[in-house]
């Protein structure tokens, strides 16, 4: 547990007053950022062999703002890895010790080897590489196999060559890491997406969009996309709700209209419903046409007030002389 001088060094990193930093207006304060231990007392055993031992957890933290914390533990190789968690900057003086030179001497340096070993791979599948881009991403999971970024690129390299059995693996790993579906990914996220359903992988792509809507389910972009395999296995009317979900979330979301109103030309929607999308379709239409006009409406009166300005600064200008 951390004592009165771990304290008292922490106080210093928060304020930005680390190294001698001058404490009055104007210094910089640096957000937190580095390695910190929690200890924690176990009981082993049992009767008169009881025993006390303690637990000593490392933890990379990176600070948010001025009240909260992003912490996650090390892994047995010394990177990040695993789920993270918010702490407060108070909990942070409170329980945890600051680790700096095991930060310095040994994680920074092993997450610099893994960032190295990311940005090869990365830059060997932008290529086409996809057998050496392979083999980067498998050592950078050998450090950290939680890592989403390596995963979400040796199953991109999978799906390229078209090996849906090493993809299957790849992607039973990926829906069960929260960390996959944050913003941070949302790039690789959307490419893994594409690429299920380019290899026809419908089912497990129903079960990506499914898990990611768990998480998330106000994005009308992820109903759009599960929609869209739900669809391709013949789930017209799971197809349906999805999209009118959508919509619930973003009445104008382009994409979800224009499908609604194909599956109602092509006489995939349920007869029993066909009431329910008019109506739906139509309010959609109506809310776009008011649209339309108050947008016109807006451009003819800043279009009046512009003309009526240049009139006056002529008529100014002819005073003036």
């Amino acid at each position: 547990m951390s004592n009165r001088n771990d304290s008292a060094s922490l106080e210093h990193i928060i304020s930005g007053r680390a190294g001698g930093m001058p404490s009055g207006a104007g210094a910089r304060v640096e957000k937190v950022r580095g390695v910190f231990s929690t200890q924690e007392i176990l009981r082993v055993g049992t009767g008169t062999t009881t025993r006390k031992t303690v637990k000593k957890t490392f933890w990379f933290v990176e600070q948010e703002d001025d009240n909260k914390a992003m912490s996650q533990p090390l892994n047995s190789n010394y990177v990040p890895s695993g789920p993270k968690k918010i702490i407060t900057m108070e909990e942070l003086l409170e329980k945890y010790a600051p680790e700096p030179e095991f930060y310095m001497n040994s994680v920074y340096p092993k997450m610099q080897e893994l960032q190295r070993e990311l940005d090869n791979a990365d830059s060997h599948r932008a290529k086409g590489e996809n057998f050496t881009a392979e083999y980067e991403y498998k050592v950078a999971l050998k450090v950290d196999e939680e890592n989403v970024r390596a995963n979400f690129g040796i199953g991109l390299t999978y799906l390229q060559r078209g090996e849906a059995n090493k993809a299957e693996d790849i992607f039973g790993r990926l829906v069960k890491l929260d960390a996959a579906f944050e913003e941070d990914h949302k790039h690789l996220f959307n490419d893994f997406g594409i690429s299920l359903r380019k290899n026809k992988m419908y089912l497990q792509s129903v079960e990506y969009y499914e898990r990611a809507i768990e998480l998330n389910g106000e994005d009308e972009n992820l109903r759009m996309n599960l929609a869209r395999a739900l669809f391709e296995i013949k789930q017209y009317d799971k197809c349906l709700d999805q999209l009118l979900k959508a919509l619930s979330i973003n009445p104008r979301h382009e994409n979800s209209i224009k499908f609604v109103d194909w599956l109602k030309k092509k006489n995939l929607i349920p007869k029993e419903r066909v009431l329910e999308v008019d109506v739906i379709l139509g309010r959609e239409t109506e809310l776009s046409r008011r649209e339309t006009e108050a947008s016109a409406l807006a451009d003819s009166v800043a279009k009046t007030a512009a003309v009526r300005d240049a009139v006056a600064a002529k008529k100014a200008t002819g005073q003036g002389f």
